[in-house]
């Protein structure tokens, strides 16, 4: 396990004073590894977890050729550009039921969607493009149909041994039933994520708490704990810890021994004047960062390790910043993704989204900035996004209003109303 200054070695031009949010995640993704453990779930009990190892499929899927359509099976020899095509249904081939009659030239078989393809017959014409006769017999209009149309392979789908879903890929709603077009009940999954959360601070009040001058209730423990509920983690939460040594200290010693990763929110800027900061160096191997952004600038990372492990495990430390929304931001930008890389995940990010800005943003280079927005669909169907409002770090309700961070990249400068920008979309996140 490589130590932070060996990791830091390894990235050209690493400043902790002044680290762009690139750097923070290349930083962080030699930090992390993936969890050890796997277990075996029923489907049922699977969403959201992590593929430990491939699932290869026992089947081909679709199992046999057959009809993507209602309506009439048919050697496609048989169409001839320019002409209509008479036909006399000799049989009916249902789902579920093989039909096993031949059928000679003249002659088709009614067929329902997804019943298997009669032998010899390799088109299908839909019901609604034929006209029926007095003797019963269909008739096709013209160049209406080619040979081939309206067929299912079998296997098009997947390949009996051919790897269906990859380890490390989420258990999506459309992966379960994936899974479960194989036949397969159960799947290996990574064991779940232990993540231990706190907030530091002689400031904060826990709810039920009495107001007191200067005290603020602690918002950033319940938005954490979704964030990490969503994100399908086991989560331990250590609540409101004050600020005084012998707490903090059992708090991330506590922290280490139970959890693969820990977060904290507040006590990470330079020159506080709390013990958070000290305790973290006394513990662990840790670096405090300054980021190039806004907001979320101070954090904190590193490793503690477990005083009661013999194995030499353990947790990876992130600190973040006690202000509402740069807690959130700075986990989306960095502890999600470290977290779904220790959670087995090879899942790539969301694409950030264009959209047309409303209006001017001011920006200066060298930094990325993240500002709250509202994207909706202009007149024309393009998507266009707004500000907020204020962008101050303590705006909570900006964050309930958005449906995004506008994304200003740190090269980037002010923005004319009528550009485009990127847009980190918030559905199924927060």
């Amino acid at each position: 396990m490589k130590t932070l200054a060996q990791i830091a070695a390894e990235l050209q031009g690493y400043d902790p004073k002044a680290l762009s949010v690139a750097d923070a995640n290349a930083f962080l993704a030699r930090l992390v590894q993936p969890v050890q453990g796997s277990e075996t779930l029923p489907l049922f009990d699977a969403l959201g977890r992590v593929l430990a190892s491939d699932v290869v499929s026992p089947v081909s899927v679709p199992p046999h050729d057959n009809s993507a359509m209602d309506g009439y099976a048919l050697d496609g020899a048989q169409l001839v550009p320019g002409q209509p095509l008479t036909l006399r249904p000799v049989g009916t081939a249902l789902a579920g039921k093989a039909w096993t009659g031949s059928v000679a030239a003249g002659e088709c078989v009614k067929i329902m969607t997804g019943a298997i393809m009669p032998a010899g017959l390799d088109t299908v014409v839909p019901q609604e493009f034929t006209s029926t006769g007095a003797d019963g017999s269909i008739t096709i209009a013209a160049d209406v149909l080619r040979p081939g149309d309206n067929r299912r392979f079998k296997g098009e789908d997947l390949m009996q041994g051919s790897v269906a879903l990859a380890q490390g890929e989420l258990l999506t709603p459309a992966a379960l039933g994936l899974v479960a077009s194989l036949g397969l009940p159960t799947v290996a999954v990574y064991r779940r994520l232990r993540v231990a959360y706190f907030s530091t601070g002689d400031e904060i009040l826990s709810l039920g708490e009495a107001p007191r001058e200067g005290a603020v209730y602690d918002s950033n423990r319940y938005t954490v704990f979704g964030l990490l509920t969503r994100l399908g983690v086991e989560v331990i939460d250590l609540g409101v810890v004050r600020d005084e040594p012998a707490l903090l200290e059992a708090a991330f010693r506590q922290a280490a021994q139970q959890a693969d990763a820990i977060i904290t929110s507040g006590g990470v800027s330079v020159g506080e004047a709390d013990h958070t900061r000290t305790m973290m160096k006394q513990l662990g191997d840790v670096a405090f960062w300054r980021i190039a952004m806004r907001p979320g600038r101070p954090m904190a990372v590193g490793r503690l390790a477990s005083d009661t492990q013999d194995d030499g495990r353990s947790a990876v430390l992130f600190g973040l910043p006690g202000n509402p929304v740069a807690v959130m931001v700075t986990f989306l930008a960095f502890v999600r993704p470290a977290l779904l890389r220790m959670m087995g995940s090879t899942h790539t990010p969301v694409p950030l989204m264009r959209a047309t800005s409303t209006e001017a943003l001011r920006k200066k280079p060298g930094r990325t900035e993240y500002q709250r927005g509202t994207v909706s669909t202009a007149p024309d169907g393009s998507l266009q996004v707004c500000t907020t409002g204020n962008q101050g770090s303590g705006v909570l309700s900006s964050m309930v209003q958005a449906n995004g961070l506008i994304v200003l990249h740190h090269g980037q400068g002010d923005v004319a109303a009528g550009e485009p920008v990127d847009v980190m979309v918030f559905d199924g996140v927060i």
